[in-house]
């Protein structure tokens, strides 16, 4: 686990990498012990390769260059050998996951900095080696740690020394002058990762919320976390060697060495366990919203069949009109979520049947939902009262009122009580940018109330 500021390379600090000169002894010595260990090959995780929200991207062909010339430093060069072998293994083993990872979509083949900066330290002491460079994507943590498990698998079969480097600052959030400023969630996410990370304590790392590694401005979560998975059921020598954030991004680095199996270590299946209780608990408590809902995705999904509105529902269901989104979670991420601010339909059971099915197969920011995936989404439907111009954010209210912003013909909107939305000034840009309107330009609000039927 290492951090890659482009100014601990030398010719790029001129100097200021003497500030976070722990950080630098840290690196040499993971760096020097993966001289010993001459690994055939090196994985790498970063966070700065092509990033899809439902894709890992994995470098294809036989190799790639990169310079930090974007750092004026163009003479620092780096040029890597692809293991394309590992790739091909890797690719077919998360195709049978039905894990969505593959050398499809390369937009830039040089090689980022999230990758150059550990090699920089790497090929100080060993060069031997062929790499496999990996990007993250907008998937679940839970999905990060199944290709880390798809990554054990591939170097098991092929019977080859690896080393695994995960790249990845902390927080970006520290300090009032540092790149972002400052949140409180800044310095609790870095106590707290380097406390989980410093005692291998990786089942820990799935229980991070995303709002709040969002408000910290954390780079590196997934990559961890895909390194925990390649982890999965091993016992290790975990070592916390360093921490650092004079310059309001937090810089850690942990290294483990791998001493045998620990069944007993098998986070990823804990887990798995843990969420189908607690969905098991939660569809026993669904009321008939949810239920058509729920009824409607998995009809849609798994048979490409749309239901008839379904007899024996409550009446108001029947009778009511209204606006109604329906929200689709996976492992505590959102999974789609489609709605209509006003009804469209005859009645809140067709406004539910025909949101559901958008936001299960046709919520263009997510791919369809896909049959495998049913047994663990947590679904809510939100019925919307009517809108109520208003003249001030101060009559807006985060978790009791959600918030629609006009701009001529654009229109955004943003339910209320959401998790990491705590200020209505967040409230407001977040509905803005759904909308593409500036954050500068003046709009007209509305607001309005909704009943979550979970």
């Amino acid at each position: 686990m290492v951090p890659h500021p482009p100014l601990i390379v030398p010719e790029v600090g001129k100097g200021e990498e003497k500030k976070i000169q722990d950080t630098i002894d840290a690196y040499h010595r993971v760096a020097g012990k993966i001289g010993e260990l001459k690994p055939e090959t090196i994985v790498l995780i970063s966070p700065h390769q092509i990033m899809y929200a439902d894709y890992f991207h994995i470098s294809p062909g036989k190799g790639a260059k990169g310079d930090f010339s974007q750092f004026r430093a163009g003479r620092v060069k780096m040029e890597v050998s692809y293991d394309t072998q590992f790739v091909e293994k890797l690719c077919m083993l998360a195709d049978e996951k039905h894990l969505p990872a593959g050398i499809l979509g390369e937009r830039e083949k040089k090689l980022d900095h999230g990758t150059m900066v550990p090699l920089f330290f790497v090929e100080q002491y060993w060069k031997n080696y062929q790499l496999v460079r990996i990007g993250l994507s907008g998937l679940p943590l839970i999905g990060h740690y199944e290709l880390g498990q798809c990554i054990q698998q591939a170097a098991e079969a092929l019977g080859k020394r690896v080393i695994l480097i995960g790249s990845g600052d902390l927080s970006h959030r520290l300090k009032e002058d540092g790149p972002y400023g400052y949140q409180a969630e800044g310095p609790l996410y870095d106590s707290r990762i380097m406390d989980v990370m410093g005692r291998g304590a990786f089942g820990e790392l799935l229980e991070f919320q995303e709002g709040f590694c969002e408000k910290a401005g954390e780079c590196g979560h997934r990559s961890f976390t895909v390194m925990a998975g390649a982890l999965d059921k091993m016992n290790l020598i975990p070592e916390r060697l360093s921490y650092e954030g004079p310059f309001g991004v937090g810089y850690g680095i942990c290294s483990y060495m791998v001493q045998g199996r620990n069944s007993e270590r098998n986070f990823g299946e804990q887990y798995e366990e843990i969420h189908r209780r607690l969905l098991a608990e939660q569809r026993k408590k669904e009321d008939a919203y949810v239920r058509l809902a729920r009824k409607t995705i998995e009809e849609y999904v798994g048979k490409g069949q749309k239901i008839k509105v379904p007899e024996e529902l409550p009446e108001e269901m029947y009778s009511g009109k209204a606006g109604v989104f329906v929200s689709i979670k996976e492992d505590g991420k959102l999974r789609g979520c489609i709605g209509t601010i006003q009804a469209v339909r005859s009645s809140i059971a067709e406004e539910i049947i025909e949101n559901a099915i958008s936001a299960a197969a046709k919520d263009s920011r997510f791919s369809p939902i896909e049959p495998e995936e049913l047994g663990r989404l947590a679904i809510s439907v939100d019925v919307l009262g009517s809108m109520e111009s208003i003249d001030s954010p101060d009559e807006l209210d985060v978790k009791k009122y959600g918030v629609v912003v006009t701009k001529g013909y654009k229109r955004g909107l943003l339910l209320p009580n959401l998790e990491g939305v705590d200020t209505v000034e967040e409230q407001i840009g977040i509905a803005k940018r759904k909308a593409g309107i500036g954050e500068e330009e003046k709009v007209q609000l509305e607001r309005f109330e909704v009943v979550r039927h979970y």
